[in-house]
């Protein structure tokens, strides 16, 4: 199940795509990670998706990423008295804990005191995905004075957006705490926490999960971009989720902050998903719009890991044909010469440690020897990731003896994970890499290979080992 690309695909299970013939289809196409949505769905749901995937790996041979997604907190208004309501521009609108009175064209219920208790006047709420836009007047700890800046037909239960304030809001809800305890008793590789505000929420995920699943930071607040480094740092992966952060900030500024955010996670070496309405138009149609396929290969051209697909993949009409368009519009685009100038330009300085170095000097000696692949022997992805961070011309072998650690390298740009046996020289690491790149269809007797790894064996984080070899 060899990929002829280095970018990943992320694709979300749902109702489109729950069936195990169509899973296995979807894989086949091209999914790397699959992404379990905890916003939809109920636990059984979802465990029964895990077994089907499981089932496909076992078969194929091949390690699959699966994805656990939380909802986070969810900010809404309260309901209306009558249906939807409709605010004019300029007209005062009223919002308050009152949650036991239905809401009328002058005010509603936003039963969220922690929004209330950071308001300042002047700041800006957003309601139902941006549509309707309030200033803030006068606010206090109960209420907030506002008025109309652009109005629209406001439904109940719509959802409110605060970009322009820092909420004493945990990331994680009661509901995302069961879910978190769900996921980890299944076994899923990697956790998304959904509106990352600070570095702290990703702390507080990772004192529950430990090293039981590696943890993906979403960017969609404002005030994450402003901690944008210090958050890199903490999380393990990065999503750039464009949907809320194209409400909380305008649309104009998201292609920019795409670029700012992918630059940011190249430099650290973590891996970083660009998502949210790639090939939207997918979910009714077999075909994407030029605009989409455009958006896709920018994404890839910038060198992310990456891509997702949410609606298409889940409840789209066409699942299977969406993920086969995206592998083709990845592999049409990593092939062409100005992909590789690309790359190459925004290339960024490695830190001066032993693991850059090697992932360094692993780029250029590969280069020079013509070799056939790179090899990673890994076993806590660490060397993988390294390597993948000097986005090499060859493909890369993560070899690791931990089935956790090959699923997770499943989302890493270029990394083919392939699972070991667990090795104690130099001379053995040699000869199974030999072996492995042989086997996977990498490369050919008389063929050099670039391997990595760390000593001591079996100690992550070491990376201080390149090795040269021949195919016998």
């Amino acid at each position: 199940m060899r990929r002829h690309r280095n970018a990943k695909i992320v694709a979300t299970l749902g109702p489109a795509s729950s069936e195990r013939a169509t899973i296995a289809a979807l894989f086949a196409a091209g999914v790397d990670v699959f992404r379990l949505n905890f916003s939809h769905g109920s636990h059984e749901d979802h465990r029964r998706r895990l077994q089907l995937i499981r089932e496909i790996e076992a078969e194929t041979g091949r390690p699959i990423g699966v994805l656990l997604d939380l909802q986070g907190p969810k900010l809404r208004i309260a309901t209306f008295v009558a249906g939807p309501v409709r605010l004019e521009e300029g007209t005062p609108f009223r919002l308050d804990l009152d949650a036991a009175t239905p809401g009328t064209s002058a005010r509603v219920a936003l039963p969220h005191p922690e929004i209330f208790a950071a308001l300042q006047p002047g700041a800006c709420l957003l309601l139902d995905d941006g549509r309707i836009r309030l200033k803030v007047l006068r606010c206090g700890p109960d209420f907030a004075d506002t008025v109309v800046e652009v109005g629209g037909l406001l439904s109940e239960r719509k959802g409110v957006n605060v970009p322009d304030v820092v909420l004493p809001v945990s990331a994680m809800t009661a509901k995302d705490r069961r879910d978190l305890a769900f996921g980890l008793e299944l076994g899923v590789d990697w956790v998304a926490l959904s509106f990352v505000q600070r570095p702290e929420d990703i702390r507080e995920v990772r004192a529950i999960a430990g090293s039981r699943a590696a943890i993906v930071a979403k960017l969609e607040k404002p005030a994450a971009i402003h901690l944008l480094a210090e958050i890199v740092a903490e999380a393990d992966a990065v999503m750039v989720a464009r949907g809320d952060l194209g409400v909380e900030l305008p649309a104009e500024q998201v292609p920019a902050l795409q670029k700012r955010i992918v630059r940011a996670c190249r430099r650290a070496g973590k891996p970083v998903i660009v998502a949210t309405q790639m090939l939207e138009s997918m979910v009714t149609s077999p075909v994407p719009t030029r605009a989409e396929a455009s958006d896709v290969a920018t994404a890839i051209y910038d060198g992310a890991d990456a891509v997702m697909l949410s609606a298409e993949s889940a409840s789209g009409a066409w699942p299977v044909e969406a993920v086969r368009t995206m592998d083709l519009i990845i592999g049409r685009t990593e092939h062409d010469p100005y992909y590789r100038d690309a790359i190459a330009a925004s290339h960024s300085a490695p830190r001066a440690e032993f693991s850059d170095a090697i992932g360094y000097a692993m780029r250029h000696v590969a280069g020079l020897l013509d070799a056939a692949a790179t090899v990673a022997y890994t076993t806590s992805g660490h060397s993988a990731l390294r390597m993948a961070r000097e986005r090499p011309g060859l493909p890369i072998l993560g070899m690791t003896p931990s089935r956790a650690i090959a699923r997770r390298l499943a989302l890493a740009w270029g990394v083919h994970p392939v699972l070991c046996h667990e090795v104690l020289d130099a001379g053995e690491v040699g000869a199974l890499a030999c072996r492995t790149v042989s086997e996977e269809g990498f490369g050919r007797s008389g063929q050099t290979i670039v391997i990595s790894a760390g000593m001591p064996f079996g100690t992550p984080g070491t990376t201080n080992l390149l090795q040269l070899a021949q195919i016998a």
